[in-house]
């Protein structure tokens, strides 16, 4: 089973609390990327759900520049303990460094890679996105974090010597200018940030070689414990996903799959806050939400294709996860695309 990528309920909340600040109410965002409300309580998201939630944020708030104002709004909470290891660092070549070990505990869709020159390195990212493909304002939102945590480390008004983005421009120029405060380039065949060698090198003003050591060592523990945590619901979820195109899989066949008895199965799960009906709900309605967004199949069958006997059983599983029924909802997403 190849294990999915996820994202901190911690990234999550500053992409709802962004949208909160332009008036989208959190209840109304989740119904509208078809999320239910309790997967708040997760301390982790599968990243096409993150994807589903800046889609659906882009087209509730209409705000072109939505990505930018989320990474320039980040701060200590959106890196969780992060936050204070990279700040503890000696240099910000070094807290970038740090950044490229630790990302999973952000989020592992996607990773940061140092690429040196005589004067100054390009920090560029790549993006790891799942089924779904990125929606750009998330790429936008990770630059800019970046420049914004830079400075933040830093206690400097940071400016890169250049920003390029591998997309097109969401937004007026100013937008980004305002944000970056240098040149930037668009369509290019990197998305990345610019930054002086001897800015990269400089002590930073809160390094504390002590308390990096023992925020390192956390740290580490947290990926081993995040490893251990995820994996098996994370494959069991991509799993699922992959038997859902031909059939409705049951838990038998899992445990088999994994070479583990139907009771042990059970009890892993149990023991990780998980079930296999809640992951196979999960992927059911990832499905059947992708189904009626991006096909003109008839809802009777995308309701037989996803295992549903009668439509209007499926027809109550939509509203329960997006408050509305099948058709309302597919008539939005057409509508705001």
């Amino acid at each position: 089973m190849t294990l999915p990528a996820t994202v901190s309920i911690s990234w999550v909340n500053t992409v709802l609390g962004a949208a909160q600040q332009q008036g989208v109410a959190r209840e109304t965002l989740l119904a509208e990327a078809g999320i239910a409300a309790h997967e708040l309580n997760a301390e982790r998201w599968p990243i096409d759900h993150i994807t589903r939630l800046w889609r659906a944020a882009a087209r509730c708030t209409q705000d072109p520049g939505f990505g930018l104002k989320v990474g320039a709004g980040v701060g200590p909470a959106s890196f969780n303990v992060v936050s204070f290891l990279l700040q503890s660092a000696p240099t910000l070549r070094e807290a970038f460094a740090l950044v490229q070990e630790c990302q999973s505990l952000i989020s592992d869709g996607g990773r940061f890679q140092t690429i040196a020159g005589a004067d100054s390195c390009w920090v560029v990212y790549h993006p790891n996105q799942g089924r779904l493909a990125f929606s750009p304002h998330q790429i936008e939102a990770v630059l800019a974090a970046a420049v914004v945590f830079a400075r933040w480390v830093t206690g400097t008004a940071l400016r890169p010597l250049a920003v390029r983005f591998s997309q097109a421009r969401l937004g007026p120029l100013a937008g980004y200018r305002e944000v970056f405060r240098c040149p930037v380039a668009f369509e290019q065949a990197f998305s990345g940030v610019l930054v002086p060698n001897a800015l990269l090198d400089a002590p930073l003003p809160q390094a504390d070689a002590r308390l990096a050591q023992v925020l390192h060592e956390h740290a580490r523990e947290r990926l081993a414990a995040l490893s251990a945590r995820t994996e098996l619901g994370q494959s069991l979820r991509a799993w699922i996903a992959d038997q859902l195109q031909t059939h409705l899989p049951t838990r038998a066949q899992a445990a088999h799959v994994l070479g583990l008895t139907e009771r042990t199965l059970a009890r892993r799960l149990q023991a990780r806050g998980l079930s296999f009906s809640g992951l196979l709900d999960e992927a059911r309605r990832d499905a059947a939400l992708q189904a009626l967004a991006r096909t003109r199949h008839p809802l009777a069958e995308i309701a037989q294709t996803q295992g549903y006997a009668e439509p209007s059983v499926f027809n109550r599983a939509v509203r329960r996860w997006t408050g509305t029924t099948p058709g309302a909802w597919r008539r939005a997403q057409q509508v705001t695309k």
